[in-house]
């Protein structure tokens, strides 16, 4: 509704209510249009819609032969994922044409648009930035990689126990370099926000973190230099405002000077003109 909340007494009224779905909602997805993004919901009813979220309209509503229990899009949002509770996933294309808002999907006649491998519900899906890869996890303790192009599974990954959520997400540059090291070291997790007894043992100091580390001067922290900074910035502010006002005062002097002699000779003037004028002709 609002990110910043002004009262927060008042609890906000939601911009949309959807409520199409018949049974219980598994999972739910939006894109990355901002204010023209879409959202993509699952649920138990076998559908999986679309909806807009500027306007709250509905735009796409696909039933299934089984719930769905995990839908996303790919970052170009031509597809939609969908997974199955019997371990199917299925692709909906969302640029088809003829564009039709209730659509049936028929695993018979869309064969070449379903990954087949999970012998469990689908619990979560995630497509990769460049649109070609998709994970899935299920709830028989696997985790799948799959080529969208060709519907083959690439990897499989054995859990001891069912996946409830997995996603893919960018690795750092460093990642793979043996030599490689964290350039901003983290503190040391402690059970207690203060220091305790335990902390003085050896070995028990925490580590810490200090921005822009490479370039202070030694025992120097970052809090200590923005503070002398600060003063320092303070300090020739208040040599200007002193400057300032001598200057001022030396100026009002002068304009104070400049005035008097104006004053006089404009009364020297009026002098000589009243003399001139008042002389009696000879």
């Amino acid at each position: 509704h609002s990110v910043l909340q002004a009262e927060p007494s008042q609890i906000p009224d939601p911009r949309h209510v959807w409520s199409r779905h018949s049974l219980p909602i598994t999972d739910l997805c939006c894109g990355f249009g901002g204010p023209l993004a879409r959202a993509a919901t699952a649920s138990l009813d076998q559908t999986a819609k679309l909806w807009e979220i500027s306007s709250g309209e509905l735009l796409l509503s696909v039933l299934f032969d089984v719930g769905i229990m995990a839908v996303t899009l790919d970052l170009s949002e031509y597809h939609m994922f969908c997974g199955g509770m019997d371990g199917s996933i299925f692709q909906v294309d969302l640029c088809a044409w003829p564009v039709q808002r209730d659509r049936t999907f028929q695993t018979e006649r869309e064969n070449g648009k379903v990954f087949k491998g999970h012998r469990n519900q689908v619990t979560c899906l995630s497509v990769s930035t460049d649109g070609s890869l998709l994970l899935s996890g299920s709830h028989d303790e696997t985790v799948r990689l799959w080529d969208i192009q060709s519907k083959q599974c690439l990897k499989t990954m054995n859990h001891k126990g069912p996946v409830t959520n997995a996603f893919i997400v960018l690795a750092p540059a460093n990642m793979f370099n043996p030599e490689g090291k964290p350039s901003v070291p983290l503190p040391k997790f402690s059970r207690h926000l203060h220091g305790t007894e335990s902390s003085d043992e050896p070995g028990a100091e925490g580590v810490t973190l200090r921005l822009g580390l490479h370039q202070q001067e030694p025992g120097q922290s970052y809090l200590e230099k923005a503070e002398r900074m600060y003063s320092q910035m303070y300090s020739t502010r208040e040599k200007n405002l002193v400057g300032d006002q001598e200057h001022l005062t030396i100026q009002v002097s002068e304009l104070e000077e400049e005035v008097s002699n104006l004053r006089k000779i404009n009364k020297d003037l009026f002098d000589f003109s009243t003399r001139i004028i008042t002389k009696p002709a000879k």
